[in-house]
């Protein structure tokens, strides 16, 4: 029994569909899996982002270039990529941190579509195509948990999609559902900010937080190939955090 569940446990051979997959997290994400066997397919709605990260992973990955926002392109996507067995949903544009007072409701809403009903897409028309033993892995943060003043949307948000989690795994059952739960990340979700203001937050955190560094793409990587590979846990958000909720 020991024997099977360490075999079990391998990405060699397995297919994996990352959402987002054309940068940041996601890129990382694919180049873990694909760096442990795993034949990655990676889509985002920028193809000049998915021509060069297919430059960086192994011959043989797959790019599909689709808008995201649109629901029948996420059910023709999987129509057209067929079977696989994990599914990695990263995709989110950047958030601007404003308090309620300066939120301007009609753009709020649009945050969701990528965010929040762009996985629930993924997961209602890739889930039939998803083979036994396999996998659904989502992005939160730790907006829900710890939120700061103006972080009202990123905090609806990643509630949101924490709910989805447990409910899904319930639903889906024997496929795992789970989330990575990531603190802030040195990525381009930031870009909107000023590079003064960015660099001012990451140098907070450095000072601040339990581990001394603000985290990196390939930090939230290893949780996502983490959720993919265990067997034994579903409806669960994971976090990597640096110790963001302790402080």
């Amino acid at each position: 029994m020991e024997n099977q569940v360490k075999m079990g446990s391998s990405l060699e051979g397995k297919r994996v569909v990352i959402l987002g997959g054309s940068s940041g997290l996601g890129l990382a994400t694919a180049k873990a899996a694909a760096s442990e066997g795993a034949k990655v397919v990676i889509v985002s709605g920028n193809p000049q982002k998915i021509t060069k990260a297919l430059g960086e992973l192994p011959k043989g990955s797959e790019g599909h270039p689709v808008n995201l926002n649109i629901e029948s392109n996420i059910r023709d996507l999987f129509d057209r990529i067929g079977a696989f067995d994990h599914l990695v949903y990263t995709v989110g544009e950047n958030l601007n941190l404003k308090t309620i007072a300066e939120t301007d409701l009609e753009q709020a809403h649009s945050f969701f579509n990528l965010r929040y009903w762009g996985a629930l897409a993924a997961i209602k028309y890739g889930a039939p195509q998803i083979h036994k033993g396999g996998s659904i892995s989502l992005i939160s943060g730790t907006a829900n948990a710890r939120p700061g003043k103006g972080w009202a949307l990123a905090s609806s948000i990643c509630g949101a999609v924490e709910g989805l989690v447990r409910a899904m795994a319930v639903e889906l059952a024997p496929i795992r559902v789970n989330s990575v739960v990531p603190g802030v990340i040195r990525t381009d979700l930031w870009d909107s900010m000023s590079a003064a203001d960015r660099d001012g937050m990451y140098s907070y955190l450095e000072n601040s937080l339990l581990l001394k560094r603000v985290g990196e793409p390939e930090d939230v990587a290893l949780a996502f190939v983490y959720l993919m590979k265990q067997k034994y846990g579903t409806g669960q958000n994971i976090m990597v955090e640096g110790g963001t909720v302790l402080v």
